[in-house]
């Protein structure tokens, strides 16, 4: 059994009382490195079996992360480490253990991320049925919609997940609103006709209704039944759901990152109280840890600087190649976008074609590591989040001194934000608490009523600058302080871009 709680620690009491309670004879068995033994009922193998789940084994869930040596890994993590416990005073342990414990191992993917995720909602729909199935009315359909909802609910992605979503469609076609779970629903129904699964129409309805049950495109929720089944995969009003679980347990275990959230502390005591997910008042805690950690995730892991600088030329390298291999024309049509996924990088790395070259030229500088220069960053001053506005190339351009030479495609800019899943606001004010088991009050709970120790600000937005030539990085870091002065009559970031850095070329 893996790793049922993130700090590593194995605790098989829930799992185990879950397995006794249903019928695994017909299942599947297989086991993840997380969760431990996952069973599949035949109707979920299935879809399993079919060439378009099959496609998510090569869809990395941290695929870039991937190309960070352990020596960058371990000094950018260092860094973080100094200022946050310079800003904690040395008070918590846990923080000590995480840059020894990185390695550069987190090779999973979406299918893995799928199937957990499938598992968690098995668990917390059963744990509902088992504590208040009766009072809910929960039946096998409820059962089976939630956990087909969660094996499905990633089919949708694109080569490079949410790079290709947010990053590179954007870039292409400017304006259109795409979103991988809409692609998810067309992925549900293309592969039920393409496999002739056996399947009812309501199920279906149900399931493709959860999948988008968190972003804009969801029906409003006055014309749903039991609200709280959809707020099982993707909770869209407070941010607990079991993709959360599962990502940030696997992705920590994957990037040797400890943690102290216990997902099954959750699960165990969540109880509905009028068609919301409530959880006791003792472990609001915990649940903020689950908020903390994502944002240190966050941070260290998912926008570390090395990491962006590589999003940002696969980026470049995509929108270069797009024209030549019409990677976007296909997104609308699921008989199609399924041949697409990370492997697009080794098509355009090994193609002869002079269409090609610059898109090549680009994947072997990352081979290389021959990158875009991490030039200086700053966090936004919080006085001034308000009213932030993306930094773009053009500011940093015009910012430079009389006799630079700078071109806005010589400077790329990324606009960093890290939050607890609400922005400014803090997602705990969304959440619904109880006492006890014999109340059936349902309360939210400010912060100043736990702890003053907790933060009073739920955002950061980083500003980084990266020059695409490395003999540009001086320049660049001097229009870049020029910039904060002018915006903010302060230079925001830490340090001046080291010298050494200044005189590569």
């Amino acid at each position: 059994m893996g790793g049922g709680h993130c700090n590593g620690d194995v605790s098989l009491s829930s799992i185990h009382s879950l397995a006794c309670s249903q019928d695994f004879r017909f299942s599947k068995h297989i086991h993840d490195n997380v969760h431990g033994n996952i069973y599949l009922d035949p109707l979920f193998l299935k879809f399993v079996d079919t060439e378009q789940f099959q496609r998510l084994r090569d869809l990395k869930q941290l695929d870039l992360w991937t190309m960070i040596s352990m020596a960058e890994m371990i000094a950018s993590l260092a860094v973080y480490l100094n200022r946050i416990l310079q800003r904690e005073k040395f008070n918590d342990p846990a923080l000590l253990c995480m840059a020894h414990m990185v390695y550069p191992g987190a090779v999973h993917s979406r299918f893995e991320h799928s199937l957990g995720v499938y598992w968690l909602a098995g668990e917390a729909i059963h744990k509902l049925k088992n504590y208040q199935g009766f009072e809910l009315g929960i039946d096998r359909f409820d059962i089976q919609t939630v956990k087909l909802a969660g094996l499905l609910h990633d089919i949708g992605h694109g080569p490079y997940s949410h790079l290709f979503e947010r990053e590179f469609l954007p870039r292409v076609y400017d304006g259109y609103k795409w979103s991988h779970e809409q692609m998810s629903v067309k992925m549900v129904d293309h592969i039920v006709d393409e496999h002739h699964i056996d399947i009812d129409t309501e199920t279906i309805k149900r399931v493709e209704e959860m999948i988008v049950a968190s972003c804009g495109t969801a029906e409003p929720k006055s014309s749903r039944e039991k609200h709280f089944l959809y707020d099982i995969i993707a909770n869209g009003r407070n941010g607990i759901d079991v993709d959360k679980f599962d990502y940030i347990v696997r992705d920590c275990r994957a990037c040797g990152l400890g943690c102290n959230f216990e997902f099954q502390r959750i699960m165990e005591s969540m109880r509905v109280l009028g068609d919301d997910i409530c959880y006791r008042a003792k472990d609001y805690l915990t649940i903020h840890k689950l908020f903390a950690t994502r944002a240190d995730l966050y941070r260290t892991v998912y926008t570390h600087a090395k990491v962006r600088a590589i999003d940002l030329m696969v980026v470049d390298a995509l929108v270069k190649a797009n024209d030549y291999l019409e990677i976007s024309s296909h997104i609308d049509d699921p008989s199609q976008y399924w041949k697409l996924d990370d492997t697009i990088i080794k098509t355009i790395e090994t193609a002869p074609d002079q269409e090609l070259r610059e898109s090549r030229d680009l994947i072997l500088r990352i081979r290389r590591r021959d990158l875009y220069q991490f030039c200086n960053e700053y966090n936004v001053p919080k006085d001034k989040l308000e009213n932030f506005k993306d930094v773009t190339a053009q500011d940093i351009v015009c910012s430079q001194k009389n006799g630079a030479r700078l071109r806005e495609e010589d400077v790329v800019v990324d606009n960093v934000k890290i939050d607890l899943t609400r922005g400014k606001h803090n997602p705990l004010e969304r959440i619904r608490f109880f006492k006890d088991y014999e109340s059936d009050e349902k309360f939210s709970i400010p912060d100043d009523r736990v702890s003053h120790l907790l933060p009073t600000s739920y955002q950061d937005m980083i500003v980084r600058v990266y020059s695409r030539k490395p003999e540009l990085v001086g320049p660049i870091s001097e229009a870049f302080e020029n910039f904060q002065l002018m915006t903010y009559g302060i230079k925001a970031q830490v340090h001046n871009t080291p010298e050494k850095k200044k005189m590569r070329r």
